[in-house]
Parts: C-alpha cells; sequence; structure tokens
C-alpha cells in the first residue's frame, strides 16, 4: 500500500500547477466535445416524460459553442457556487481568526481533549458538518490543519481527517440534512415510473445514515492513524509558504483569554437564540412555544410547509449565519482581550481574510471554466447513461447487483460532482430496474448514496477541491493534486469496503430497514 500510494503521488505530481490542469481539462473539454459531436455521441434520456428524446454532445467548437465560451467566461467564474460561499463566510472567519478567537479556542480544546481522541472528534465533526451544507469544507477544514499545527502533528493530517468526514462521510448523519429532500424527491419521481402512487419521504434512509456515522468515524479514525499520519511523517513550518505564522508553543490558556471565550460564548448563544425566535416555534422545547412568533422571518411562511421544507430559508442563510457566529463571538473576544477595538480592525480582518485567498481565486476562475465547459457539452449525462447501460447488460436479479451498481456511481461521482444532479440522470435508470428485481426505491437510494460519497475526496470536479488544495498550500508549498489524491486515496477504499459490508449486513443479513417507513423489498412483503 504504501509503495501504491508512493507511486500515486509521483505520477500525480508530475501533473502541471493545479491552475494549469484545470486550464488544460477546460481545453480538453472544448476539443473532446468536438470530436463526440462530430462523431454523433448520443445516448437516450432515460428521465420521466422524456420519451423519445436524446442527450446529445453540444460542441463548444461550433459558432454558437465559441460565442457561448465567450459571452459566459465571466459569469461561468462569478456564479461558480463555491466561490461566493468561501469568500463571503470568510469575511466572519478572518475576524475570528484576527482577534485570537479561534487560536485560544484550539488551545483550550487541544489542552482540554486527550491527544488520543483528536482526529475521531474531527472526523465526527466534519460529518455532522453536513447538516449544515458548506460549513464543513469552509470552517472544519482550515480549523482541523490549524488543530494538528498547534499540536506539532502533520496540518495535512488534520486536513484528511476533516475532508474523509465532510466529504466522504457525505451521507452519514445523525440529522437530516438539505440533500436529503433533494434526493428524496428525484427517487420518488423515479419510482413512480413502477408505482404511479408511490411515496419516497426525505427521512427514508435516515436510520442507516446514523449507523453510517459511527462507521465513517471509526473508519476515518483508523486510516488517519495507522496509513495517512505514519505515510506523512513529521511537519517542520519550513514546508509552509511565507504567509503562515509560526508555530506557537501551546501555553496555559490566560485568566483574560477565559474572560474573553466566556463572554465570546454567550454572545453566540445569545446569536443562536436569535435564530431560533428567527426559525418560529417548530422546535424540540415545547415550553418555548409561548414565547415565540407564530412563524419566523427564517421560516416558510407556507403553513402547508412542514420538515425540512419548513426550514428551508434557514436552510438557505447558513452562509450568512456563519458570518455572524464568527464576527459577533470575534469581536466580542477581541474586545475583552485588546486585539480589537473598533470597526477598523475588524475591516482590517475581512480584508486580511480576503489576501489570503488569492491563489483560490486563480485557481476557482480555471476550475470554474472547466465545470460549466463539462456541463454545456452534456458528456457526463451521457457518460453516466452509458455506465447505467453496461449495469443493466449484466442483468443480476440478486443482492450482488448492488455491487456493480454502487461502483458505476462511484465512476460517475468523478465526473458529475453534484449528488442530486448524477441521481437525476440515473434514478429513472436504475430505481425502476432494480424495482422489477424486488428492491426498494429506498434501498436503492442508499446504496446509491454509498458510491456518491467514496469517491468525492480523490475528484477535482468536487466543488470545494479547489479550496482545499489552496489552503492546504498554506502549509505545504510545494503541495501538488498527486499529494492530495494520494493522501485521500485511502480512505476512498476503506469507506467503499466497509460501507459496502454495512449496507449488506444491514439490508440482507439483519434485515434492518434503512429508514422510517422504508421496506427492503418492492413489493413489501
Amino acid at each position: 500500500m504504501a509503495r501504491f500510494l508512493a507511486f500515486v503521488e509521483w505520477l500525480g505530481n508530475l501533473l502541471p500547477h493545479p491552475v494549469t490542469l484545470f486550464a488544460l481539462f477546460a481545453v480538453g473539454v472544448v476539443l473532446v466535445s468536438g470530436v463526440a459531436s462530430w462523431a454523433g455521441l448520443s445516448v437516450e434520456d432515460p428521465r420521466p416524460g422524456r420519451a423519445g428524446e436524446r442527450f446529445v454532445v453540444q460542441s463548444l467548437m461550433t459558432g454558437d459553442g465559441v460565442r457561448w465560451m465567450s459571452q459566459n467566461l465571466v459569469t461561468n467564474f462569478t456564479g461558480f457556487v463555491p466561490l461566493g460561499t468561501v469568500l463571503v463566510a470568510l469575511l466572519g472567519v478572518g475576524v475570528a481568526e484576527k482577534s485570537g478567537l479561534l487560536t485560544t479556542a484550539v488551545r483550550a480544546l487541544v489542552l482540554g481533549a486527550p491527544k488520543n481522541l483528536v482526529t475521531a472528534v474531527v472526523v465526527f465533526a466534519g460529518v455532522m458538518s453536513n447538516t449544515a451544507s458548506e460549513m464543513g469544507y469552509v470552517v472544519m477544514i482550515p480549523l482541523a490543519m490549524a488543530i494538528y499545527h498547534s499540536l506539532g502533528r502533520h496540518p495535512l493530517a488534520g486536513m484528511a481527517a476533516a475532508f474523509a468526514g465532510v466529504s466522504g462521510g457525505y451521507s452519514a448523519n445523525l440529522l437530516i440534512g438539505t440533500v436529503d429532500p433533494l434526493l428524496a424527491g428525484i427517487t420518488e419521481e423515479a419510482a413512480r415510473l413502477i408505482d404511479p402512487e408511490y411515496v419516497v419521504h426525505p427521512a427514508v434512509n435516515w436510520y442507516f445514515m446514523i449507523a453510517s456515522t459511527f462507521l465513517i468515524t471509526g473508519l476515518g479514525w483508523l486510516v488517519t492513524a495507522k496509513v495517512v499520519e505514519p505515510r506523512l511523517g513529521p511537519y517542520s513550518d519550513d514546508q509552509a509558504s511565507e504567509d503562515l505564522e509560526p508555530r506557537a508553543a501551546l501555553e496555559p490558556v490566560s485568566r483574560r483569554e477565559r474572560k474573553g471565550l466566556l463572554l465570546a460564548g454567550l454572545s453566540a448563544a445569545i446569536v443562536a437564540a436569535g435564530v431560533v425566535v428567527a426559525a418560529g416555534p417548530s422546535v424540540p422545547m415545547a415550553w418555548l412555544v409561548d414565547w415565540l412568533p407564530g412563524w419566523g422571518v427564517l421560516r416558510n411562511p407556507d403553513p402547508a410547509a412542514v420538515g425540512p421544507d419548513a426550514f428551508r430559508p434557514l436552510l438557505r442563510s447558513v452562509v450568512t449565519l456563519i458570518v455572524i457566529f464568527f464576527v459577533v463571538p470575534g469581536f466580542v473576544y477581541g474586545r475583552i482581550v485588546g486585539t480589537m477595538r473598533n470597526d477598523r480592525d475588524v475591516i482590517d480582518a475581512m480584508s486580511g481574510a480576503m489576501r489570503s485567498m488569492g491563489l483560490y481565486i486563480v485557481l476557482v476562475f480555471f476550475a470554474a471554466q472547466f465545470v460549466k465547459f463539462f456541463d454545456y457539452s452534456g458528456l457526463g449525462q451521457i457518460l453516466a447513461v452509458l455506465g447505467a447501460d453496461a449495469l443493466v447488460a449484466l442483468r443480476l436479479d440478486n443482492p450482488l447487483v448492488f455491487v456493480p451498481f454502487i461502483l458505476m456511481c462511484c465512476f460517475a461521482n468523478l465526473m458529475l460532482g453534484s449528488a442530486s444532479a448524477q441521481w437525476a440522470v440515473t434514478a429513472p435508470i436504475f430505481v425502476p430496474m432494480l424495482m422489477t428485481v424486488g428492491y426498494s426505491p429506498e434501498v436503492i437510494q442508499a446504496a446509491y448514496r454509498i458510491g456518491d460519497s467514496t469517491t468525492n475526496v480523490i475528484t477535482p470536479m468536487m466543488s470545494y477541491f479547489g479550496l482545499i488544495l489552496a489552503v492546504a498550500t498554506k502549509y505545504k508549498k510545494d503541495l501538488g493534486i498527486g499529494t492530495m489524491i494520494a493522501t485521500m486515496l485511502p480512505y476512498s477504499i476503506a469507506f467503499l469496503i466497509g460501507w459496502l459490508a454495512l449496507f449488506y449486513l444491514w439490508v440482507f443479513v439483519l434485515g434492518l430497514p434503512v429508514g422510517p417507513g422504508a421496506p427492503t423489498n418492492y413489493p413489501a412483503g
């Protein structure tokens, strides 16, 4: 394994700088789309209501393609979702970092926690951060690197552990997240090709997700401790870029700093109480209902909305809440310890955070062109359908069918980074097919989510791959894509094997439901 990972790293690092690589990827999509369009590559559209329609390649080498590229070069960049999300969230994170709040909080956490549990906590926190959508990528991964750096351990090991939890464990959680209603809606639509009355609710994979949370935490901890960290070896600040502050010794938290942490925590609690009020009365504590308005401003005003739908405005405000939850406690802490006194200090902290993202902005420009070019060409949908057709040709009608199905989802995920976009294309093929051999849509969706998650950490198509690469270069200035992929590949392998084993044990050996009201077989019985 060590020799194999060394070979992967060596081979990957032969590639040019990541910015150059994404630029070459974009040019490659232009050329491939032209050749594929000239060859007439197309497949039948499997989505409901599209009978007789086909996915065709749109060439970027035609007049229309060239005009589209020239007219959309700017909007491809500015409309790339991770760009705005990261930059806006960093306005808040920059204040908390500059004031010293994050550093002190990390010291308090590290000095107060058993050292051998740090990795498990990082992976678990990464998994749970998926409930808040982008928070894990924007906050958890950079924070994990800072924690490991403070401990004198390799920062890339912290990055790997957090990235594995946030992205590799994307379909594991103790709570229902923002992606669950999206996937359930697509699954329901595909199931109704067989059964027009079939209903799939957002929590249909919840039980399996809960079990998966502990599996991913354990596997992430094991891989980090036994494979990744030993392979990375000792860390020296000589490997870091010039803008990284030298690692300071973990001195005990002073009395003044403790007071700052206490008041910062109190201010965060006040903000959290405001969010509860803004979200309306649907809270677990019934005694609070009388104190809350009939509906909050961050709650869906439609009285018919229930479950995640009722909190859609709140879920879509996560980035705004991240900014508030960092700016307010950060400034309070800074005022107490003397690192911040007025609005000018806050502005300086925000501008400093923006200055540190120069490489990320350049990288995102070219990454956004590549992703948008690929999406425009339609190559991703065609490759996904071809992979699905190959699986159908195997004609498996027993539980073993889920092995090639999950592997196909892993492969498709390397090209289609969006979980909902990939499922929208493949669900109309697989859900009806596997329903006809006796498996419920809920079980099929659970299997899909395994394949969709496990290769997130090794594909540059994942939207936040560029952010993680750019932040990690602060700690290792010559970091290349090969090192990133070689570091994360053990997690993909371990998660895939472990998750497959859990899936078969859970569904076919123990016969447990994957979620509330979710049958294993179709028709149930």
